[in-house]
């Protein structure tokens, strides 16, 4: 379910996909690649469950290494650049523990207007440093899932599970159930 994509800078993302169509396009962007199996089965579930009127993506962007140095900056900086070649125009939500907090039906409100409008929309998961503030300045609305700070990995897969409960409210699938 990988397949590589061209980055003109670094090396290939590993990109993982829910099912082709002329579906409405979410790409979901994150920094780190070695995740738990359970991370990597549980988002895979997902990605395979999600109708085909929404094409779920992943891109799984290298954090850029510690090395001695380089300062914080100048390792967000690289890992904006990867973040920037990787969404190309598509606009995004950044996540962000002091970022909104949505509710489920606030967000497939927002794929409702996605899906209207034809348009893309991404999702940005850090990495361990955090995000360079040009992300979350050209982030339509930063995001928290929590204003707790989650583990990337645990974060990936809630938004992943969220975007798929977001796609069956607006389906009107009882996998949502709002009491």
């Amino acid at each position: 379910m990988a397949e590589a994509r061209e980055q003109t800078r670094g090396p290939s993302p590993r990109r993982l996909t829910s099912r082709e169509s002329e579906a409405v396009k979410l790409l979901i962007v994150t920094l780190g690649q070695r995740m738990p199996d359970w991370i990597n089965v549980a988002t895979t579930t997902y990605l395979q469950r999600m109708p085909r009127e929404f094409n779920l993506e992943l891109v799984e962007l290298k954090a850029d290494g510690r090395t001695k140095g380089r300062s914080r900056e100048q390792i967000l900086t690289t890992e904006a650049e990867a973040v920037f070649n990787a969404l190309g125009p598509i606009p995004f939500h950044a996540l962000d523990e002091r970022g909104s907090l949505w509710t489920t039906l606030e967000l497939s409100h927002h794929l409702t207007r996605t899906q209207q409008e034809g348009e893309s929309l991404g999702f940005v998961i850090g990495s361990a440093d955090g995000l360079h503030p040009s992300i979350l300045q050209r982030s339509r609305t930063p995001l928290g899932l929590s204003r707790m700070t989650l583990p990337h990995g645990l974060a990936r897969v809630i938004l992943v599970e969220q975007l798929y409960r977001a796609a069956m409210i607006l389906k009107g699938h009882p996998y949502h159930r709002d009491t």
